[in-house]
């Protein structure tokens, strides 16, 4: 090898270490990852399937922190009810750890009648609670995502105090830490406060008979 061509490589070295996609669900079962709460989260035809709820399977192996998350997910009809978690400090134990104290990036096409509304989503709409949004605290500024049945790529960058959320393209969602948001209302509402730049994350399960199915859940540094 010339001293060149040995020059490159070791120029390369950093992003080959750094800049690869690791799966994270493995298509065959849940190694890594654990269940907490009612409900559960199973795997059947290589896909991660919801079932009943409200629980967390959540990724135990690492936290995650300046990269991109990457979920391929597809619901089966507009008001299947899911939620990707981010920045959670601490392992899980029960799922309402996860709401309090992470991020959810919620997945739900059309908000049901049923559901009781928040004082802000009755001024504003319901973007603060539809896919994309990150649950009462930023809302969604588009509603991209296909319909029931198709697949949808959703990408989170975690980026020090900033998280950003694209929808089959298009961003959906910027926001930065410290940025002024809504008054908690209600108990199922998250808790006020500041997250760490790197956490843990987890897939929500919401109530029978709502399934939301994950075909690819992966990390790029």
């Amino acid at each position: 090898m010339t001293r060149r061509l040995l020059g490159i490589v070791l120029a390369l070295l950093p992003a080959l270490a750094f800049g690869g996609e690791t799966q994270l669900f493995n298509g065959k079962d849940l190694d890594g990852w654990e269940h907490v709460g009612p409900g559960r989260v199973y795997v059947e035809d290589g896909l991660m399937k919801t079932e009943g709820g409200m629980g967390l399977l959540w990724y135990t192996r690492e936290k995650l922190g300046n990269c991109t998350l990457k979920v391929v997910f597809r619901t089966t009809k507009a008001d299947d009810n899911s939620g990707i978690f981010i920045r959670i400090p601490r392992p899980v134990v029960d799922p309402w750890q996860a709401v309090n104290w992470g991020y959810e990036v919620q997945i739900l096409e059309s908000w049901p009648e049923s559901y009781e509304r928040s004082e802000h989503q009755k001024a504003e709409g319901d973007d603060w609670h539809t896919t994309g949004a990150i649950y009462s605290i930023s809302p969604a500024t588009k509603q991209p995502q296909k319909p029931a049945g198709e697949w949808n790529t959703m990408e989170i960058v975690l980026d020090g105090d900033r998280t950003v959320v694209r929808l089959n393209g298009e961003t959906v969602n910027e926001y930065l830490e410290g940025t002024k948001i809504p008054v908690r209302a209600h108990d199922f509402e998250p808790v006020r406060g500041p997250r760490p730049q790197e956490g843990y994350i987890g897939i929500q399960n919401h109530h029978a008979p709502q399934t939301v199915h994950y075909r690819e859940i992966s990390v790029t540094r």
